[in-house]
């Protein structure tokens, strides 16, 4: 199975990297967590990027706040897949999300919420599961275990509310 990067910009980051880390390693996905700064470390951003494919990396996950920059750097220099995680900071993640979501034509980034680590995990999990049954297969009993939560709530709710 291929690896994912899990790139944040600060250290400062690292609950939501955490998050994201969580989710991945309860798929069995394997990755790499790395503090790289867009504007402090460009460097060595491009070549962790540049270098990925050649070292059994499959997607970019990627976080960043304020300017939130490293998700489309990364993008530009690589053509994996990059999921930017915008992370709250100022102006509630605002400015981060946008940043993360207005690329350029040409350099996509998939944009998650603010701090959406559990949809970023999910989003390249889904990403690698593409050539990898047996991923692909855990991501459909997790949405089947999703669903039947659900109904379990659905029917609680129904029972409190059944003859009023």
């Amino acid at each position: 199975m291929k690896k994912v990067a899990i790139i944040m910009g600060s250290d400062s980051d690292l609950p939501v990297c955490r998050t994201v880390a969580d989710k991945l390693a309860e798929l069995g996905v394997p990755f790499t967590a790395r503090v790289l700064s867009a504007h402090r470390t460009p460097d060595e951003v491009r070549e962790f990027a540049v270098s990925a494919r050649e070292n059994g990396y499959g997607v970019f996950i990627a976080m960043a706040g304020m300017s939130a920059a490293l998700p489309g750097s990364i993008a530009a220099a690589t053509t994996l897949p990059v999921v930017g995680i915008p992370v709250k900071s100022s102006f509630e993640g605002l400015d981060a999300l946008l940043a993360v979501a207005q690329m350029p034509p040409g350099v996509p980034v998939a944009a998650v919420a603010v701090n959406g680590a559990v949809n970023a995990a999910i989003l390249a999990a889904q990403i690698l599961a593409v050539e990898d049954a047996e991923l692909s297969a855990k991501l459909a009993r997790a949405k089947e275990d999703m669903r039947k939560k659900v109904l379990e709530k659905d029917a609680a709710v129904q029972n409190e509310f059944a003859g009023r």
